[in-house]
């Protein structure tokens, strides 16, 4: 499965600088490789505004940042889209994936609120979950207020983001929370218990390895049994009729594939409208490549223009 050319040269020189496997890291030092990652996407994509703000949520503040795109000045109010960076739900903040939020918002038209949501180990599952719902729910309620329409809402996230999207879009239903227009899930983690063929075959990574994503999910949950909830494990639910629809992003180089083209067709045999979009020559992570891999801001511009679609 060869990797795409421009992904590959970025591999190399990422590898020259050399430094140990990050599963033998420290909290701390995934945290700085995760923020070092963060600079691979280029310049930023010029949006209207960006600010910093807080949703009230339990006698808590979840910190979010709203970015607005350019639109006309009489254009009303736009469609929220809520975003979820990735890392593992371990390390990532609203700078880490701010250009991905940024092209987002600049080629979807919509308003993207991008969600630090609490990481582990110090609040472990399902802090992260609690804190997404909390997001959405406070979108919905205070969307006004930035110039948003709280009843036109997407989510999108990725790898970890995408867990949580998955598990926020059967949590809005299952709780008779704010309608979800379109979940929108980038190389999601969805089986804690996956062990299919692309766990074997992409084991060694790159990027993410099967003993790195091992230490993820030993960091983000306090028991194994944890695996098993549909909050961990959104592909083990039973509940998915009357789902949001989907477009789910999968990487042909990536241990996590075969679990998030499984959970395409579920989807789909459980009549979720799905869109899957099988990347071939991409690995883990690719979207935060915009800096210098066309493949990835294509992929990303594609999925903005899905969510531009579903709202107009």
């Amino acid at each position: 499965m060869p990797l795409d050319p421009q992904i590959e040269t970025l591999l190399k020189k990422v590898a020259a600088r050399g430094g140990p496997a990050p599963e033998t890291l420290t909290v701390a030092e995934n945290r700085a490789f995760g923020r070092a990652f963060g600079a691979l996407a280029g310049a930023p994509v010029p949006v209207a505004d960006v600010r910093d703000t807080t949703a009230a949520a339990d006698g808590r503040d979840i910190p979010v940042r709203i970015y607005r795109p350019l639109t006309e000045p009489d254009a009303g109010p736009l469609p929220v889209t809520l975003f979820f960076h990735g890392g593992g739900w371990v390390f990532g903040d609203l700078d880490t994936q701010d250009n991905m939020a940024r092209i987002m918002a600049s080629r979807s038209g919509t308003i993207v609120v991008s969600v630090d949501y609490r990481l582990a180990p110090e609040h472990r599952f399902p802090a992260a979950v609690d804190d997404a719902y909390a997001a959405l729910t406070w979108v919905a309620d205070n969307a006004p207020g930035f110039e948003g329409d709280g009843e036109r809402i997407a989510v999108f996230g990725e790898s970890a983001g995408g867990n949580l999207a998955a598990v926020l879009a059967q949590e809005s239903l299952r709780r008779g929370g704010p309608r979800i227009a379109l979940q929108v899930l980038a190389y999601p983690a969805v089986d804690r218990f996956d062990d299919s063929p692309s766990m074997y075959e992409n084991m060694t990574g790159p990027v993410l390895s099967r003993s790195y994503l091992e230490w993820f999910w030993g960091a983000y949950l306090s028991t194994p049994d944890q695996g098993a909830d549909p909050r961990v494990s959104p592909a083990r639910s039973d509940g998915l009729a009357g789902l949001a629809p989907a477009v789910i992003v999968t990487a042909e180089n990536d241990p996590l594939r075969d679990q998030g083209d499984r959970y395409a067709r579920t989807l789909a045999d459980s009549g979720v409208p799905v869109q899957h979009l099988p990347v071939e020559g991409a690995i883990h992570g690719f979207l935060s490549f915009t800096g210098s891999v066309q493949l990835s801001r294509d992929v990303l511009n594609q999925l903005a223009d899905a969510v531009a679609t579903v709202f107009n």
